[in-house]
C-alpha cells in the first residue's frame, strides 16, 4: 500500500509513536500530508481498523458505542453493588471494563486487576497469592496516580515492604487488613475489578480470597472495604461455584450468595452496529448502505461482538481489492457479506474450538443440539440441566421468547451444520456421494440450478431410502437434503436455516450461492390443507426477500404419492414443488 493509501484510509487519531526509525503518526490525513517528509526519521500513517483481537480501543479500532451500557454498570457500581459480567469467550468484557475504569476515574479510585498476570503458581499456596495479589494491587493502584493522603501512602508503602521482603507470613488476613485500612484512608470510595477471574489455579486459595473478599464486603458499612466489586469471566456464578467446588463439597459463608443479577445486554444492536458503521464510511466513504449493511451483519451474528468485528475486518482487509471485489465499495453490499460470511465459516478461530470443544466434552449437549436443528424439536429451558447451562453460559444457544432453547446465531447455526454434516461425510454416506459425483451438472454459466437440484435429489433418495418408513422421513429427511446439497454448494455458496419457521413440521432453507438466493421449505406432509397452508407461508417469504420463484420439498408418507416435480403459477409467483 502507498503513503498515498494509507493517508487516505481517514479518521486518525492524534498522536505520534517513535521508535528507533520510524515515527508512527496517528493524525488527520491532511496533517499527516503537512508532515511528511519532515525530521530525519521516516513517517508512516496509521489509521484506524476492525479489531478481534484483545480489548479495543476507541482512538485506535472502530468500535460501537457501548455508552448506554456503561452507564447502566456504573449505576450498579454507584450502588455499592457486587457482581460477575460473566458472558461468552470474546463478548467485549475486557473493553468494558477498560471503558468503564475511563469513566469512574474521577470519582472513584478503580483498582483493576486481571487473574491471567497471575500464573498457576501464584495460588500455589495462601502466601504465594497474597503476595501476588498485593503486587498487581500495588500496580493498579500506583497507574492512576491520584493525589491521595499521607496515611494512604505509608498504608501502600507498608504493602509494598511485604511485597518486597517476600515475607513468608503474609497471608491474606493481613492482606484484607491492609487494604481494608487503605480503602478507609483513601480520599475517594475504592472500585475492585477483577478480569479473568475463572483462570483462578487453585480452589481452595481462590476460595478463600472470595471469602475474605465478601466478609469486607457485607461488612463495609462498619469496616472500611471496596465500594464495589466487578468480578468478569465466562462463568457466572453458579457455574463458578460449579468449576471450583465438589459436588460434595459444603463451604459455610459462601461466597456466591452475594452477588447482584447481571442483566445488562452487551450484545450489539442493530442501531450500535450502524453506529460504528457511519464512523467508518466517514472515513472510508464506501457508498454503502449502513443501515442494511448492519441489518445483515445483526442478522448473521445476533450482535456477538466478534462474530460482528470479525465480519467487518475480513470485508475491509480480505475481502476489498480481492478479484471479485476490487474496491471497498464493491465490497461493502450484500455480496460481500455474503462473501466474508463465507471466508468466516471456512477459518479456524478460538471461538469456533470452543465450540467443538465444548461438543465433545458434553455428548449430551451434541445430540440436543442436533436434534434442534435437524428435526426441529422444541426444547424446553432447563436451569437444572448441566449441558443446557453450559451451552447457554458459553454463548451457544439462547432462550427465545417462548422460553425454548435456541442456536445463539445463525453463524453458530451454520457453523454447527457444517460439522454434523461433514461427521456424516465421514461415514461414507451414499446420499452425500451421489450428489458429490454429479456436482458440475448443477452449476450452468455459473448460476445454480435449484430445479434440478430438487429433481435429481427426489430421484436419489427414492432409489436410496424409497423403503423407508415415517419415522425415517420425519427424524432423517432433512438431514440428507441437506447432506446432498452441501457437495454442490461447498467452497462457492452458503445456506442457513430461517429460524422462525423450524419446527417438527417445517423448515426453510435459504442458499446464498453466487449473490442469488434461493428459498426452500422442507416439510412434512401432514394432508392437503395443510400444503396449502405451506404454499401460502412460502408466498410470504418470496416476498420478503424479494423473489419470484420458490421451492418446496415434501417428506410425504402417504404410499399413494406421487413422486417426483411438478411446477405451479400463484399470482406473479412460480413454485416448483418436489415430493419423496
Amino acid at each position: 500500500m502507498t503513503d498515498e493509501q494509507i493517508l487516505q484510509q481517514g479518521s486518525l487519531r492524534p498522536r505520534c509513536d517513535v521508535t528507533d526509525d520510524t515515527l508512527w503518526f496517528h493524525l488527520s490525513p491532511k496533517a499527516a500530508c503537512d508532515t511528511l517528509g519532515t525530521g530525519e526519521r521516516s513517517v508512516r500513517v496509521l489509521g484506524k481498523f476492525f479489531n478481534v483481537n484483545g480489548a479495543c480501543n476507541p482512538n485506535l479500532h472502530y468500535m460501537v458505542d457501548i455508552t448506554d451500557k456503561l452507564i447502566q454498570i456504573k449505576n450498579m457500581v454507584d450502588a455499592g453493588q457486587y457482581f460477575i459480567i460473566n458472558r461468552a469467550r470474546q463478548y467485549g468484557k475486557t473493553t468494558t471494563l477498560k471503558e468503564l475504569e475511563k469513566n469512574l476515574k474521577t470519582e472513584y479510585i478503580v483498582v483493576s486487576l486481571d487473574f491471567q498476570m497471575l500464573g498457576a503458581a501464584s495460588f500455589h499456596t495462601e502466601n504465594i497469592f497474597s503476595l501476588a495479589f498485593a503486587r498487581i494491587f500495588l500496580q493498579a493502584v500506583r497507574r492512576q496516580k491520584n493525589e491521595n493522603t499521607d496515611e494512604y501512602q505509608r498504608l501502600l508503602y507498608v504493602l509494598e515492604t511485604a511485597v518486597l521482603e517476600k515475607r513468608q507470613d503474609f497471608v491474606l488476613q493481613e492482606l484484607f487488613e491492609i487494604i481494608s485500612d487503605i480503602c478507609g484512608a483513601s480520599c475517594k470510595p475504592m472500585v475492585l475489578f477483577v478480569d479473568e477471574v475463572d483462570s483462578a489455579g487453585n480452589n481452595q486459595v481462590f476460595l478463600d480470597f472470595l471469602a475474605q473478599l465478601r466478609v469486607y464486603y457485607i461488612n463495609r458499612e462498619r469496616l472500611p472495604a471496596f465500594e464495589s466489586v466487578i468480578l468478569a469471566g465466562v462463568y457466572d456464578v453458579k457455574n463458578l461455584k460449579r468449576k471450583f467446588v465438589p459436588e460434595d463439597g459444603h463451604k459455610v459463608n459462601s461466597p456466591w450468595n452475594i452477588a447482584a443479577d447481571f442483566l445488562v445486554d452487551m450484545s450489539f444492536s442493530e442501531k450500535e452496529i450502524s453506529g460504528m458503521l457511519h464512523e467508518y464510511e466517514r472515513a472510508a466513504r464506501t457508498g454503502m448502505d449502513s443501515g442494511m449493511m448492519a441489518g445483515l451483519l445483526y442478522d448473521y451474528t445476533c450482535g456477538y461482538p466478534f462474530l460482528v468485528s470479525r465480519i467487518c475486518k475480513l470485508l475491509d482487509e480480505r475481502i476489498a481489492g480481492s478479484e471479485a471485489f476490487p474496491d471497498r465499495s464493491a465490497a461493502w453490499t450484500r455480496a460481500g457479506m455474503l462473501e466474508a460470511v463465507h471466508l468466516l465459516l471456512d477459518e479456524k478461530n478460538t471461538l469456533f474450538e470452543s465450540l467443538t470443544g465444548k461438543l465433545r466434552d458434553y455428548p449430551e449437549l451434541y445430540d440436543m443440539l442436533s436434534a434442534l436443528l435437524f428435526q426441529g424439536r422444541m426444547i424446553s429451558y432447563n436451569p437444572d440441566d448441566e449441558n443446557m447451562d453450559v451451552a447457554l453460559m458459553f454463548g451457544f444457544v439462547k432462550i427465545g421468547s417462548s422460553g425454548s432453547v435456541t442456536v445463539a446465531n445463525r453463524i453458530f447455526e451454520m457453523r454447527l451444520y457444517n460439522l454434523f454434516l461433514a461427521e456424516e461425510e465421514a461415514k461414507e454416506s451414499e446420499i452425500y456421494k451421489a450428489a458429490a459425483k454429479g456436482r458440475n451438472q448443477f452449476v450452468q454459466d455459473g448460476r445454480l440450478n435449484m430445479k434440478l437440484v430438487l429433481e435429481k435429489f427426489v430421484a436419489h433418495f427414492d432409489e436410496l431410502y424409497g423403503d423407508r418408513g415415517e419415522t425415517f422421513l420425519e427424524e432423517d429427511g432433512r438431514r440428507y437434503f441437506l447432506l446432498y446439497l452441501r457437495p454442490i454448494i461447498n467452497g462457492v455458496g452458503n445456506y442457513y436455516i430461517e429460524a422462525r419457521t423450524r419446527n417438527m413440521e417445517r423448515t426453510d432453507v435459504i442458499v446464498d450461492y453466487r449473490g442469488e438466493q434461493f428459498v426452500i421449505e422442507l416439510k412434512i406432509w401432514r394432508g392437503n390443507e395443510y400444503h396449502v397452508r405451506g404454499e401460502a407461508q412460502l408466498l410470504e417469504y418470496l416476498t420478503h426477500y424479494s423473489l419470484k420463484k420458490g421451492y418446496m420439498l415434501s417428506f410425504n408418507f402417504n404410499k399413494k404419492k406421487q413422486i417426483g416435480i411438478s411446477e405451479l403459477i400463484i399470482g406473479d409467483k412460480f413454485l416448483i414443488e418436489a415430493v419423496v
